[in-house]
């Protein structure tokens, strides 16, 4: 059998993070690799009463086929919260997706031709570089600092290559854990509208914070609309029901709407409602503020463990939020063939370079925290310290 797949498959690669979790699943590894939510810190006595409550009402209609847009009570729930951190938007802005990825899709869909540039950062969410370059799409890479990106060489960019999209997580990036200062947003928010480019700001992180004050998403500095905000419930209730959204401009929400009805109709209308009840009918608040709890817990613990066991050639950053911790080894050290030493001492993370573009750096890795216990983190890194003291030799 040799079918005939598309030229564009041929560019397709899949992803590494997918593929390290093969190797986790062997007995007794400990994984740092996946973004996983901790499972049990889910709501499930919350999520199980909604569900019922749902059933109890004897209306059936969230088990029928629904609207694109999504369900307009959980609409209206995400504009009410997105405009109390700043942002100006309607129900008539926002769409459902079946997760937050499904928007960088949709974006890529009505926006990106074959040879198209868009930016990224350097290092960006390699899911984001995956969905672009399915559409074959041309990547134009901007180094950050711990401030967040650098809009000066972003600037130089716009003029010379004109891009279509510029693509950003400005709160705890993935895999960096950086965070772009209120000045920056501003900045990038009106270079947006100067040129005329929209930006995709990720933000699956931004109610994650341990330490340092809140900052407003980049989509509340957003004047003119050039900002397209994806949001997600992944983080914060749970990623099986596979649950986001967009909010952007109604021309561009229309487009996405008719790019989503060709993908799959409208997103779950049973997840939907039984989501919106148990926002409406829960303290999702308090339980957002668990998570955070015990995920400063253990973000401090792995910093702990890491300064006693990790060799001082080594680099990361302390985020103030989020899920990860971004490695950096001496430029001898290549953590994609060290991978390999490391599953054999029973634990794993992500090599760095498929956050690269280009994939032109491979002394690099990501931590993730989120999804591990006290216990596997303090004998995980004392195992990854002696992977990484041998390589630094």
């Amino acid at each position: 059998m040799e079918p005939r797949f598309a030229t564009r498959f041929k560019g397709m690669k899949s992803s590494i993070i997918r593929e390290i979790l093969k190797l986790t699943a062997q007995p007794g590894v400990i994984s740092f690799a996946g973004g996983l939510p901790a499972p049990e810190l889910f709501p499930l006595t919350q999520l199980k009463q909604a569900h019922m409550t749902l059933f109890d009402k004897g209306d059936s209609a969230f088990l029928q086929y629904s609207t694109t847009e999504g369900d307009p009570s959980l609409r209206s729930w995400i504009a009410q919260k997105m405009n109390r951190q700043g942002s100006k938007v309607t129900d008539s802005n926002i769409l459902i997706l079946s997760g937050s990825q499904q928007g960088l899709d949709l974006m890529g869909k009505i926006m990106l031709d074959p040879g198209d540039y868009v930016v990224v950062e350097n290092p960006s969410y390699l899911g984001a570089i995956q969905c672009f370059g399915a559409y074959e799409a041309q990547f134009l890479a901007v180094e950050s600092d711990a401030q967040g990106m650098d809009l000066d060489h972003l600037e130089e960019l716009l003029k010379q290559y004109h891009p279509k999209l510029i693509y950003v997580i400005p709160t705890f990036m993935n895999p960096t854990g950086i965070t772009m200062i209120r000045e920056r947003r501003q900045r990038l928010a009106e270079i947006a509208a100067r040129y005329q480019v929209l930006v995709i700001e990720d933000n699956p992180y931004g109610d994650l914070r341990y330490s340092g004050e809140d900052i407003p998403p980049l989509k509340a500095f957003d004047e003119a609309g050039w900002v397209v905000y994806l949001g997600s419930f992944s983080k914060t209730a749970v990623p099986g029901m596979r649950l986001g959204w967009v909010a952007a401009d109604p021309q561009v929400i229309a487009a996405l709407a008719q790019a989503k009805q060709g993908a799959d109709l409208h997103t779950a209308t049973f997840a939907q409602a039984a989501l919106s009840e148990y926002l409406h009918q829960h303290n999702p608040e308090a339980h957002v503020e668990r998570i955070k709890k015990a995920y400063k817990e253990r973000r401090d613990l792995m910093l702990a463990c890491m300064e006693k066991h990790f060799p001082k050639e080594l680099k990361w950053n302390r985020p103030d939020g989020g899920m990860f911790i971004w490695v950096t080894c001496p430029e001898k050290v290549d953590t994609v063939e060290l991978l390999k030493k490391a599953v054999e001492q029973k634990v794993a993370y992500v090599p760095g370079i498929s956050f690269f573009p280009f994939e032109d750096h491979n002394n690099c890795l990501r931590l993730n925290f989120s999804n591990a216990s006290n216990t596997q983190i303090e004998e995980g890194i004392c195992r990854l310290g002696q992977v990484f003291h041998a390589a630094c030799k």
